[in-house]
């Protein structure tokens, strides 16, 4: 029998194999005990990424601390020499801001690009609270205010400074928020949000639930007066989330529930809208007459320019 193969049945390996397979083994060594290592590295970083997601902290919910309380309204006979006491402007570009309100109370409440501040204001005790919303936070207001005297209920809104950028002049828009209203938070007047006023020829866009039958509708009113307003026989005060969306193209005002058009009414096209009035969120001011929201409310929206309806 050959000193290695195979005779007679019986097989004897070859020597050098066994060297070659002993070679190949230690010169795979490095690159077995590399690829372990790494895979322990991953399942460490992996593991320490995780462990400091877990340790941030989510937004806080909790009370908005409000700013000083302002005074009354002013007589809506004055808002027209407010508004034109200092020029006016409007959009000069394509301008889009949306709030999710996800910053928590330690935080300022800007939109997404952290600008366009809105601030806390309050008269009678009223209070605005974060809750929590699906992955994130919801503004709450005040609960509908059941007094004798309106002039006595807690109100409070969110209310931005003067910024004519808001103002889309005839400019195509939409505007809206997700609404959360129950049968006990509706009233005659529960306004989303606005810029401006219908009085004394400031112009306005708004969002509102009117009347006590929850009916959300969207209006605009120009400088020379007429109030167009699209609202459907519907109510959305029933306790659940609703998406509400105002779209202004050319001679039609659209109202948007959940995705689907509900409303529409025309409009002059020459429409313009341009006013000196902040953009307010859940009330046109924090005085008494306020059209004060009750309920929650979360990812409010201006978008102009760029809007195909």
């Amino acid at each position: 029998m050959p000193p290695w193969g195979c005779g007679f049945g019986v097989c004897v390996d070859n020597p050098d194999n066994k060297r070659m397979s002993r070679i190949r083994w230690w010169l795979a060594l490095p690159g077995v005990l590399l690829m372990v290592v790494g895979l322990v590295l991953a399942h460490r970083d992996a593991t320490a990424a995780r462990s400091a997601a877990l340790r941030v902290p989510p937004p806080a919910a909790g009370v908005l601390p409000s700013v000083t309380e302002l005074p009354d309204l002013a007589d809506p006979s004055d808002l027209a020499d407010q508004a034109t006491s200092r020029r006016v402007g409007v959009a000069d570009g394509p301008v889009s801001l949306r709030y999710t309100f996800d910053g928590g109370i330690h935080q300022p409440i800007t939109d997404v690009s952290g600008e366009h501040e809105l601030r806390p204001l309050g008269q009678n005790g009223g209070a605005l609270r974060l809750v929590p919303q699906g992955v994130g936070l919801a503004v709450a207001y005040p609960d509908r205010c059941t007094l004798e005297r309106e002039s006595d209920c807690p109100r409070a809104i969110l209310e931005g400074l003067r910024d004519d950028s808001l103002n889309p002049g005839t400019r195509p828009m939409e505007y809206g928020a997700s609404v959360l209203m129950t049968r006990g938070d509706v009233a005659d007047g529960a306004n989303v949000l606005q810029k401006g006023y219908s009085v004394g020829g400031v112009s306005q866009y708004k969002l509102q639930v009117d009347h006590r039958l929850g009916h959300p509708s969207c209006v605009l009113v120009g400088r020379l007066g007429g109030i167009y307003r699209a609202e459907p026989w519907l109510s959305v005060a029933d306790g659940r989330w609703h998406d509400l969306k105002c779209v202004r193209v050319g001679d039609r005002l659209t109202l948007h529930v959940d995705g689907a058009e509900r409303a529409w009414v025309r409009v002059p096209p020459r429409l313009s809208i341009a006013n000196a009035e902040p953009l307010r969120v859940g009330g046109k001011g924090p005085a008494r007459g306020n059209d004060q929201f009750a309920g929650e409310i979360d990812n409010v929206f201006i978008s102009i320019g760029g809007v195909d309806g």
